[in-house]
């Protein structure tokens, strides 16, 4: 493949941006670290995060990555309405990329109806004319760009965040090492001539996606990996975890036959997913690869646990962009999206 077949396809520049994620990450870090959330979480249960889509996903990176050590539960509301739970004793952060997500506002309408602490993170939009109006502190982010090609601002936005309310320590060594890591895959993954992850995306073109993890730092790894594949490649994808899908969907495998060999598996692996679901990785392997037209397993990269799971983060959206290209379909809008909520608007 050519820079020049990708321009062809991708007039609006989604190669670009994930290119430029190592510099979102930086630029990302630098501009949360002058912000000030005004508040800690002294005296607080929990923290919400209140987010859509490409807005969600980085609060769900957030959650999986500090579940192990972060002082209060962390909780992702992808809807409409808060849990019963959010009271005046709650953190409610709402993130939407474009400050106009329908659900987010309502949830910060709740929260603030509550009495949460609540802050906002986003580029622009009602949700800050709101926040400024109500002299609710709020983080801008650049714009400009699709929500899930900015994950390098609104994830460093809040994790960033995480770190100045108390919810983990900073940890400066794995912020600089990520850094170098992602720049290090920008080089590698952004030549088009060959690299890993134009040859997953050759692998799963005829294929549909089924992304399989360990239910700890890599289930919300998994999840970017199959939103990133349907909307920049428009391609369905379904994934789960372990240990859960030997309880059931394994069972979906026992009789193998033209659908099955329609399958690409990729296994998202880290070494620190639980020793009985590396044996149960390993032993389902054994069972049933063999009935999928395609098998891989990818490892994490790096020391740090922010590291490794940014690793296959990356590793994804540049599998989801060859695998668009391959496809000739443009990567970066969202016809059916916006068509949906035109109708929406209208009802």
């Amino acid at each position: 493949m050519r820079l020049e077949d990708i321009r062809r396809v991708d007039p609006q520049g989604m190669y670009d941006a994930i290119r430029e994620f190592p510099e979102q990450w930086r630029r990302g870090r630098a501009l949360a670290r002058a912000f000030d959330p005004g508040f800690t979480l002294e005296g607080k249960d929990h923290l919400v995060i209140a987010g859509m889509g490409g807005s969600a996903i980085g609060g769900d990176l957030l959650r999986t990555l500090v579940a192990d050590t972060a002082r209060l539960p962390v909780t992702v509301v992808r809807h409409y309405q808060l849990p019963g739970f959010v009271t005046e004793r709650s953190v409610v952060i709402a993130s939407s990329y474009s400050g106009n997500t329908e659900e987010t506002l309502a949830a910060y309408e709740e929260a603030r109806a509550r009495g949460a602490t609540v802050l906002c993170v986003a580029s622009g939009g009602e949700l800050l004319r709101r926040a400024r109006a109500e002299g609710v502190p709020f983080l801008q982010i650049p714009g400009g760009l699709q929500p899930r090609a900015a994950l390098g601002y609104s994830f460093t936005a809040l994790l960033t965040i995480a770190e100045q309310v108390g919810l983990v320590a900073p940890d400066e060594a794995a912020w600089n090492e990520t850094q170098e890591l992602l720049e290090q895959q920008s080089e590698i993954f952004g030549d088009p001539s060959g690299n890993d992850a134009l040859e997953l995306a050759e692998a799963l073109q005829d294929r549909l996606p089924f992304i399989y993890s360990g239910a700890g730092l890599m289930e919300a790894v998994n999840l970017r990996w199959r939103c990133q594949i349907q909307e920049n490649a428009k391609r369905l994808a379904s994934g789960n975890v372990y240990p859960e899908l030997n309880h059931n969907e394994i069972m979906g495998w026992e009789y193998p036959g033209p659908l099955h060999e329609t399958i690409g598996v990729i296994v998202l692996r880290d070494r620190e997913d639980h020793p009985r679901v590396q044996q149960r990785m390993e032993v389902t392997r054994e069972l049933i690869s063999d009935r999928a037209g395609y098998w891989a397993e990818v490892q994490s990269q790096g020391e740090s646990r922010l590291a490794r799971m940014m690793s296959l983060v990356n590793l994804g959206d540049w599998v989801s962009l060859y695998l668009a290209v391959l496809l000739g379909v443009d990567p970066t809008p969202v016809p059916l999206i916006g068509q949906l909520k035109e109708t929406l608007a209208r009802v």
